[in-house]
């Protein structure tokens, strides 16, 4: 087919190629639908990187006709899409991770080498169908979180390239907000994964450390490393999660949730972050959330511990040796250069107590986020111009790992998320933190959020997928009907939150219920029994526990109570408090308060 007629193809089964959805579930539609194949969306992407030109984002390439021959293979493979999950989706590596047959720089050129494998993860991509476009810029040896501190230059931040794109990320959360790309790897040892996203208006998957394989990966410290994921929306994060590294079951975030404020907040004078950051707790709470503050003070000092204290001397173990042998010709930056030499002064002994230090912080920690669903932190506290960094580079990084560095530490999961923009049309963003392996979950809230707060994806024309795309936590869970004392605010109800237990909804029962003022106590209890006349209905909370939690709690329900068949006002039935009917005798009949909150309530009067 002659040029002109192909492109007069193009046109035809694609329109407006210029605002080709790269998202990754809509390349997926349009692949399946037959309006588009890989060759077109490879000449896209072709086009949009001409069009970018020199933006820094990219350390190596693929060639064009490299690509263009792996497009070609894939279309002649169309009959395969329903085995092959990312057929035709063009993606970024960061440039600390291995691509077979490309160079890996660490954006060190010194340090360079040719991957004769690929890392773990991409072999899994590529297996699946993805297409790797190139080798991203980063900060070098994935050591900052600012994206400046690079021989191959500073990636464009696209939305202001006078600001930090944020790092060590950096060309790959670029890529994804500029639409180069449909989702990047990166990294993520103390924010790399968050902050870029943060930056870039995009959402950062970083995953519990350990589920996604570092296999193929240069280690920045490596008990800490994680590989991360960029992509515009949490269902395209989701779809690559599912094809490296799927996490175990975990319960879902309920209707209604509890998310941790830190408290203080740290914002370093950036007004329009803490404003930006105080309209996202609103929202939270306009999604079923109730805000609770938490002492910041613990994952504080965790996050010093990783610049300031003996895992440094791991960044010293990974790249240490190279470091100091290096010519001067090698393009060490500077700062990194400092900080890795940074790590010969700690001993062994600085390990260990390090080590007892951090295990007594974790179990601070711990203790602060029991009962919440989530922390709520802001991704950053700010955001700085390349020329700050300049004058500040130390200072000003440590800066941006405020609510980042103690993550791994913990290891927990973290998910990013846009969240607005400055007045100056930055963006602004927050990141969940959940305990381990709460990915899926995280990710499914994560699309509640991206639905309920509308927001440009990166800086592109994309779309959200459609609902159905959305990730869904499978999980199996109880509901128990409340109507007592375990009761949202009462005094036994912490042996729900205590088991995991989420509020799933208010409600009533069925009117054919007395309730009873049972003896005894403290802690008071009712009594409700099922009765064929002469009954109410009654308030009641419908809560849920991970099924093999279910026995732990009846182990603590003393009789005359016990779990039973509750029939509620719409006429469906749950399994709920109950009482035997002999324990009735000298009990009081409060039917007529419908609650026991009201009953509760008419004490005080």
């Amino acid at each position: 087919m002659c040029a002109a007629a192909f492109a007069v193809a193009v046109v035809y089964k694609c329109p407006m190629t210029a605002l080709l959805d790269l998202g990754l579930l809509a390349l997926r539609r349009a692949y399946r639908g037959g309006t588009l194949d890989v060759r077109q969306t490879i000449d896209e992407v072709l086009r949009r990187l001409a069009e970018a030109g020199d933006d820094k984002v990219w350390i190596s390439r693929a060639s064009d006709a490299a690509l263009r021959t792996e497009a070609a293979a894939l279309d002649a493979r169309r009959g395969e899409i329903d085995r092959l999950p990312l057929y035709g989706i063009p993606f970024a590596v960061k440039d600390n991770i291995d691509v077979a047959g490309m160079t890996t720089t660490a954006a060190c050129p010194g340090f360079a080498y040719q991957a004769r494998e690929s890392a773990a993860v991409v072999k899994l991509l590529t297996d699946a169908g993805a297409i790797v476009v190139g080798k991203t810029n980063l900060d070098q040896f994935a050591t900052g979180l600012v994206g400046v501190r690079s021989p191959y230059g500073v990636p464009r931040n696209p939305f202001d390239p006078s600001f930090v794109p944020g790092g060590s990320s950096s060309g790959s959360a670029v890529a994804v907000s500029s639409g180069l790309v449909s989702f990047a790897l990166g990294t993520d040892t103390a924010g790399s994964g968050r902050v870029p996203a943060g930056f870039n208006n995009i959402v950062g998957l970083k995953p519990t450390p350990g589920l996604f394989s570092t296999e193929g990966v240069v280690p920045a410290c490596r008990s800490l490393d994680c590989v991360s994921v960029f992509a515009l929306s949490c269902a395209d994060a989701d779809a690559v999660m599912g094809v490296v590294g799927a996490p175990p079951a975990t319960p879902a975030i309920g209707a209604t949730f509890r998310f941790g404020v830190p408290r203080p907040l740290e914002f370093f004078g950036d007004d329009a972050y803490a404003a930006l950051y105080a309209q996202a707790v609103e929202k939270l709470k306009a999604l079923g959330g109730t805000a609770v503050e938490f002492d910041y003070a613990s994952f504080r000092d965790a996050a010093q511990l990783l610049y300031s204290g003996p895992w440094v001397a791991e960044r010293t173990a990974a790249v240490g040796a190279f470091i100091e042998s290096a010519a001067d010709n090698a393009g060490v930056w500077p700062t990194t250069r400092q900080i890795v030499a940074g790590g010969r002064k700690y001993s062994a002994v600085d390990a260990f107590e390090g080590q007892y230090r951090l295990a007594e912080l974790k179990t601070r920690a711990a203790a602060e986020m029991h009962g919440l669903d989530f922390l709520a932190l802001p991704t950053a506290c700010t955001i700085y111009t390349v020329a700050d960094l300049e004058r500040e580079p130390v200072l000003y990084n440590s800066h941006l790992g405020h609510y980042t560095n103690f993550v791994n530490f913990f290891g927990l999961a973290a998910l990013a998320l846009p969240a607005g923009f400055r007045p100056d049309g930055l963006p602004f963003g927050i990141t969940l933190i959940g305990r381990t392996h709460a990915e899926r979950a995280l990710l499914s809230f994560g699309a509640r959020w991206q639905r309920a707060v509308p927001l440009p994806l990166g800086k592109t024309t994309s779309v959200l997928p459609p609902p159905e795309n959305d990730p869904v936590v499978a999980e199996d869970r109880v509901p128990i009907a409340v109507v007592g004392a375990h009761m949202s605010g009462l005094p036994l109800n912490g042996q729900l939150t205590g088991l995991g237990g989420r509020l799933e909804s208010t409600g009533r029962t069925a009117p054919v219920y007395r309730f009873y003022a049972l003896p005894g106590g403290p802690p008071h209890r009712p009594g409700m029994i099922r009765v064929s006349e002469g009954g109410g209905a009654i308030d009641l909370e419908v809560w849920s526990l991970p099924a093999e939690k279910v026995g732990a709690f009846l182990r603590q329900i003393p009789s005359p109570l016990g779990l039973g068949t509750v029939t509620l006002a719409d006429g469906s039935a749950v399994p709920g408090f109950l009482c035997e009917s002999h324990a009735l005798a000298g009990a009081r009949d409060i039917t007529a308060f419908g609650g026991w909150r009201a009953y509760v309530k008419s004490l005080t009067v």
